[in-house]
Formats: structure tokens, sequence, C-alpha cells
């Protein structure tokens, strides 16, 4: 089966498209009234790299400053403890196995409504700036950030050092200057640019920082003594310093009010550098490749600072713009995320958005047995700016993605290679299954033991019994998704 974005709505016709993606929203309400939305991610930060987490050496002051004036997750969750998923988890609202982005390197598909294309529908003009790593940044590609609903976009094919090569809308720009600080300082052209439009606006702004090579300018390392680590915190401080910058300039454009600033990482800290919130690192989904730091910010609807241990996910970040821009999609493919705007409402149901506060749904989770995807971007890109210089446009179909929309094959659904979870608050059940298929099963109650350590297995078995069926259940759903039957 092959299917681009082009084709595919090209073979739908412009009355089916509309039937496919949408309505507008019903609202009332002018949509110079819709908060603006600005979307933020780190690339690497686990859940303790941050000052306001307890790090010791650490120094973020702005994300601290938020982290005390704002609404703190201090259970948040990447939906995959790597990079290119949990992207797409944030686009789609839904598990990225369900459209075969496993791993880093793999793609959107096509066929899947995104949160640009949707708020779009809701009357936003929409960016997107930094690491993209959900497909190409040429032109001409079905997964580009144009054709996945932004209007404007300045973007990296992955993480990205100082001085970077970004493509504008399919355009080769050589930059100069710290990457966090490039990728703000063109994300704020373009918020200072709509601030005045009577469109709201999306900004997503996803840092390459602290990705390795670590690389931070001297101004930032200098801060730090730990030679094996003074690049990979001063990263994370050059990043701290571009988003206060993003942050105060919201306040200096008369905009903070109402614009929802909404910050996480991609997945959990690195093994021997970074610190994370449980055991285990980076590409593993125990807590501590999954578990990040986030903060949300929204003045008008979050007057005061709260804290929630409600447990929350890359995945709601979707449903709950939606729900906020008052926006539905026809057609809209199964989601995994919650809309988690009674928390942010503070509703007393949840607990004033507090410790009691208490998730509708489980989380599910699932490592998929396959490698990644080299996606290269100094060499890709630093090949695009000369072919450009030379005045020609690359070919190869491979960087272009021109196959993103095929389903090239069909998975079983009596088999879920890799390593799964099922998160009920406080229990998390994981599912190991190797290649002989043989499935290791493993029980934790996180409220006392946030490192699991202590096996419970053998001494819940109703409770292991009623887990492993939820999370079987939802990892057929994820599987028939993926097979192609939600389109």
């Amino acid at each position: 089966m092959r299917m681009k974005r082009r084709d595919f709505f090209k073979m739908l016709g412009a009355g089916a498209y509309i039937a496919m993606t949408g309505c507008a929203s019903t609202s009332n309400v002018p949509s110079s009234k819709k908060p603006n939305i600005v979307l933020c991610m780190a690339d690497d930060q686990g859940w303790g790299d941050m000052a306001y987490n307890g790090h010791p050496v650490l120094k973020t002051p702005n994300f601290d400053a938020m982290a005390a004036e704002a609404l703190r997750f201090d259970r948040f969750y990447a939906a995959a403890p790597v990079c290119s998923p949990t992207r797409g988890s944030v686009m789609t609202g839904r598990h990225p196995n369900r459209f075969g982005c496993f791993k880093w390197g793999y793609t959107l598909r096509p066929q899947e409504i995104t949160v640009a294309e949707a708020l779009k529908k809701a009357g936003y003009v929409t960016g997107h700036f930094g690491k993209w790593h959900l497909g190409s940044v040429h032109k001409g590609s079905p997964v580009n950030p144009g054709a996945s609903g932004f209007d404007e976009w300045f973007s990296a094919p992955n993480y990205f050092d100082n001085d970077p090569i970004l493509s504008r809308e399919g355009r080769a720009v050589q930059t100069t200057g710290e990457s966090s600080m490039v990728t703000v300082d063109a994300a704020l052209e373009f918020i200072r640019k709509h601030a005045v439009s009577s469109k709201p606006f999306l900004a997503v702004v996803w840092f390459g920082s602290p990705h390795n090579p670590h690389r931070a300018i001297e101004q930032d390392r200098s801060l730090y003594d730990d030679p094996k680590k003074q690049d990979f915190y001063g990263e994370i401080t050059g990043m701290d310093r571009a988003f206060g910058k993003l942050r105060a300039e919201l306040r200096t454009l008369g905009i903070r009010d109402n614009t929802i600033l909404w910050y996480c990482s991609d997945n959990g800290g690195l093994p021997n550098l970074g610190t994370t919130g449980g055991r285990g690192h980076k590409g593993q989904i125990y807590e501590g490749g999954l578990r990040v730091p986030a903060i949300l910010e929204w003045p008008v609807r979050i007057p005061r600072p709260r804290t929630t241990n409600m447990p929350c996910n890359t995945c709601d970040i979707y449903p709950t713009l939606l729900e906020i821009a008052d926006v539905r999609m026809k057609n809209q493919p199964l989601l995994d995320g919650i809309s988690i705007t009674p928390l942010i409402e503070g509703r007393s149901d949840l607990g004033s958005g507090g410790e009691k506060a208490v998730r509708s749904k489980p989380m599910g989770f699932w490592d998929y047995s396959i490698k990644g995807i080299s996606t290269p971007s100094d060499k890709w890109m630093s090949e695009l700016l000369e072919e450009q210089k030379a005045g020609r446009e690359p070919q190869d179909k491979l960087r272009l993605n021109l196959d993103a929309g095929e389903i090239k094959q069909q998975y079983p659904v009596d088999s879920f290679p890799g390593h799964s979870a099922w998160l009920d608050w406080p229990w998390k059940l994981h599912r190991i299954e190797g290649k002989s298929e043989k499935v290791n099963l493993e029980l934790y109650n996180l409220a006392d033991d946030t490192g699991e350590e202590k096996d419970l297995l053998e001494r819940e078995p109703d409770r292991v019994k009623s887990m492993k069926a939820g999370l079987e259940q939802w990892l057929v759903s994820v599987v028939r998704s993926l097979n192609g039957e939600d389109y």
C-alpha cells in the first residue's frame, strides 16, 4: 500500500478531505480570544536535570522561576523512551507505534492528523522551529513540517549543535550562534509577527540540546568544574537562557497572560551524565527512561503556582489543546492521550490539580524490538546547502521519505516483541517479550518504590491478571492501528 499525503488528499477530493480532517471550532468566541500556544521540548533532558528538581550542580534559573510560578508536573511521562516517537505522540495524541514510529529516525504517517492541522481548523497560524525528526525537511516530502500542518518552519532533520544549518521551508540556511538561542530567535521572529494578528498562533519550539555530542559555549561550560560534564551541563544552561528570553518576550509583547507555554523533554536522562526520575535511563521503559521534567504556564487560567503528582503524558498534549481551542476532528483516529484541562483549571473533583488528582485511564508504553534509523543532520544539511547553491534540489527518495505513507507489512496481534508496560497509578506492570517469545512480567508500586526495585508479581496475582489483560488489550489495539485499520 503506497500513500503519500498529497496523493491521499487528492484521492479523497476536497469534500471528503473536509469530512475526514475535521470541522472548525463551534465556539462563538472570536479566534483572537483563544490562547496562543508555545510548545517547547528538550532533547535528552532527564527528570532530575533541573535545579528545581534538586540537582546539586545545574544552574537553571529560568526553568526554576517558571516552575515556581506555574503548574509543575512532578510525574510527567514521555510516550516513548527515545526522541522521534515521543515527538510523534505530541503531534497526534497517539502512541507512536500506532503509526510505525518505533524508534529514532522513523517518521509520521501522512495519514495521521497532527495538532498543527487541527489547530489550523480552529483559526491558528502555525510554526515549527528546531528539531523535527519526524521526517524530511526537504521540499516535496510528504512528512516535512509544512506537509504536517505548519505554515512556517525553520527546522532540522535531527539534533543540531552551534552554528547549525537549518531548513527554512526547504531552503538550507547557515546560521550562527548557540543552538538553543538560534532556535528561540527563529521562533520569536514568528511570534512577534503574529502577536499583533487577529489569529492566535501555535509555535512548536524543539531544542537540539542537551543531545550529544555536547558542545556548550564557553560562557556556559565555564560555570561547571567537572570536565566530563561541563559541556552537558553547559548545554542545559544555554537552553535555560534561551528559554528565559522566550518567556520574557511573551511578557514584553503583552501576550503572556493568554499564552500557553508548555515545556517538557522527549525522554529520560542519559546514562552516566543525566539524572533520571527512577530506575534506568533513556531507551528504557523503566521510570528513568520515561519520566521527564514538565511545566505549564497560562496565567489567565493558572493564576497561582501549583504542583501536581497526577500522571500525565506527552500524548495528552494533543487532546488538551484541541479541547482548549474548541475544535473536534471528524474521523479522528483513536487517541491514547486524555485532555487534562480539568487539571489545568484546578477542578475540585481532581483535588484542585494537586496531590489527590486522579487520571481517568491508564497509560500504555511499548518499546518495540527494532533498531533506529540514522539521521545525520549536520551531514545532510551541509549537503543540501551545497546542492542548492549549485542550483539543484535533492532527489534522494530515502531522504525525502516518499514512502512514509506505505503500510508495508501486517503485524501479528498475538505477539508483542520488546518491552511494554501498563501504568495504572500507582501500579506499573512490565511485559518483556524476547526473541523466543517468552514473556516475563514485573509489577511495582510506584508510590512506594519509584526505583522499581521490589517486584510484587507473586504477591498480587489478581492485580497482575487484571493489568495484564488491560495491557494486552491495548497492545492489540496498537497493532490494529499499525496495520492501517484506523484509516
